[in-house]
């Protein structure tokens, strides 16, 4: 555990995240690595009155929170602050570690059956032609965006269209944006995938991975705009969005068709 707690600390000092910022946005979403410690975490704090699952036991199920619409900043401020009137006190823990319970809670959040008018055969062979060059399902696909094998089960509809539609405002880490320019003025731009303070590991449009140290560079410039295309009316019809939905909602888990 005091390993555990000393990666966090890490992350905190490394400059990976500071505190949280006025969007309230998880750093850690989809973060595997933060999501154990999260787990970990959470356990030892967290359990007594949650469960082990999180499914409750003299608290609330928090498995349940997602699919009613909360938000990962209502959570965070509901560990930080506490309950008023409850036996759910506030956290002094730092940002980071309350920031990775948050990922874990998500991560094993329960989301309804997504509703749609689509169809998602349609939206199958959209996401084939359109998406899955950077997006893998059940293994296929590419690297270099998010794994959306579970998406369906982890994400409501308001989320699933505000990620196409604008997916800019939240970068979740692991997919943020740098450019690296080599001292032999070669650019590579791509998202970020490890780095500490001596070095960078970039994955690029094409799905390679460029690993540099940053002695070496010329230029390191980071972006706040995602590598992903924002997927408007101009591209993406109502009508295409809803077939698209419709697929996203069957990805669920493991057995998901790519």
């Amino acid at each position: 555990m005091k390993r555990l707690i000393a990666v966090v600390a890490l992350w905190s000092c490394s400059g990976v995240v500071g505190s949280a910022s006025a969007e309230q946005r998880n750093p850690f979403e989809s973060d595997e690595a933060a999501i154990r410690i999260g787990n970990a975490l959470f356990a030892n704090r967290c359990a007594l009155c949650h469960g082990g699952d999180a499914k409750g036991s003299l608290g609330p199920d928090l498995t349940q929170r997602w699919a009613r619409g909360a938000s990962d900043e209502s959570a965070f401020n509901i560990i930080r602050n506490g309950v008023p009137g409850s036996s759910m006190p506030p956290n002094p823990a730092p940002d980071n570690e309350l920031w990775a319970i948050v990922a874990y809670l998500r991560s094993v959040s329960v989301m309804p059956p997504l509703v749609t008018s689509g169809d998602a055969a349609r939206g199958r062979s959209l996401f084939a032609s359109e998406c899955s060059s950077c997006h893998q399902v059940s293994g296929g696909g590419g690297v270099l965006g998010p794994d959306l094998t579970g998406i369906g089960a982890a994400r409501s509809r308001v989320a699933l269209t505000a990620a196409l539609r604008e997916p800019s405002a939240t970068v979740a880490l692991g997919f943020r944006t740098a450019t690296a320019v080599t001292r032999a003025r070669e650019r590579v731009e791509g998202v970020v995938k490890g780095e500490d303070a001596f070095s960078i590991q970039i994955v690029t449009r094409s799905g390679e991975l460029r690993a540099f140290r940053k002695r070496d560079l010329a230029e390191l410039t980071r972006s706040q705009e995602s590598l992903m295309p924002a997927y408007d009316a101009s591209k993406l019809s109502d009508a295409a969005l809803e077939d698209l939905l419709a697929y996203l909602g069957t990805l669920r888990g493991a057995g998901a068709n790519p």
